[in-house]
């Protein structure tokens, strides 16, 4: 991962009350909360030679950015604890939690049962899941206490072999100009992997019922006019050079990678990066993959000339149309 501004430094999570800076292990204050950083010097992601310590340096530095996407949401701790190349599985219960990390305690009808996830809702409880191997950040589409009112309406575009990106980016601008026409904004990032994903903002009264059928009505539209291109069923028997639009994530209980979230790949971390619609033009006509796919500090430098721009799914108001 390259550096964001200058060589990796020591410990830029908080400041260092224990330990030598440069060591494995250090106590840092991380805005009057006390966090214990341990095994730095790991090596998270093998092919490219990330440690832990520069993955926490992106996201002490990305969460001034991130953690709006993510304040009040049930997050999914997915935790690579011996990083990218190793085993991972998913956190839904925030285990081991200090008392100042929040929870968000939802009742599971499919579980019969109350899951407590993580309320990752300021830094050190950001950097504290990060310490424990969270890569990547997974908020539900609901802002709690309101679990099943969805702010958003996502559509994955995922394309089977051997379509790529770019195929998903051709996709994904043929479906900014569908839902234009029913009068809907959307904005897309990418999925930090293959794919490209695109969010209608809502922001008003909505049931995951209503979000669902209409994205499955779009994606089925969509599979309709040009089944060449795309198909809407998972079914992995039909996608061969196709790009699936993936309706099913617009569910109570299902969690979508954030935008600015690293991204567990095997061969270097790459990040869910928003794009402007006019960049997702440009790839496409210049045959360029590599511009939608960002690493850390090109995401950073970034952010810290435009902002985020992505924040529109977080404040754009807009309703389904009947």
């Amino acid at each position: 991962m390259r550096a964001p501004a200058g060589d990796w430094r020591d410990v830029p999570a908080g400041r260092v009350v224990r330990g030598r800076p440069g060591s494995d292990e250090v106590e840092v204050d991380v805005h009057g909360r006390r966090l214990r950083l341990t095994h730095l010097r790991k090596v998270l992601y093998p092919a490219a030679g990330t440690t832990k310590a520069q993955v926490l340096d992106y996201y002490a530095r990305i969460a001034p950015t991130l953690l709006p996407h993510l304040r009040c949401r049930a997050m999914t701790l997915k935790r690579y604890p011996d990083g990218v190349a190793g085993r991972h599985f998913y956190d839904k219960h925030c285990a081991g939690r200090p008392p100042w990390v929040g929870t968000l305690p939802m009742w599971s009808e499919r579980r019969a049962e109350e899951i407590s996830f993580c309320r990752l809702d300021d830094a050190a409880s950001l950097l504290w899941s990060v310490n424990r191997g969270n890569l990547e950040m997974h908020p539900l589409l609901s802002v709690a206490p309101d679990f099943d009112t969805p702010t958003a309406v996502v559509f994955d575009l995922d394309p089977g072999e051997p379509a790529g990106i770019l195929h998903a980016a051709e996709i994904a601008l043929l479906l900014r100009d569908m839902l234009g026409g029913v009068g809907l904004e959307s904005l897309a990032k990418s999925s930090g992997s293959r794919g490209v994903q695109v969010y209608v903002p809502l922001n008003t009264p909505a049931t995951f019922e209503a979000t669902g059928a209409f994205a499955r009505s779009v994606a089925e539209l969509m599979a309709a006019r040009i089944g060449d291109r795309v198909v809407a069923r998972v079914d992995k028997r039909l996608r061969a050079g196709k790009v699936l639009v993936d309706w099913g994530q617009n569910q109570r209980h299902k969690s979508t990678v954030a935008a600015y979230s690293l991204r567990a790949k095997l061969d270097r971390p790459t990040v869910s990066a928003p794009l402007a619609w006019d960049e997702l033009a440009a790839a496409v006509d210049a045959g360029d993959a590599a511009t939608l796919l960002p690493g850390a500090g090109d995401v950073l430098e970034r952010v810290g000339v435009d902002g985020d721009c992505f924040a529109p799914v977080l404040t754009l108001t807009q309703a389904l149309p009947a």
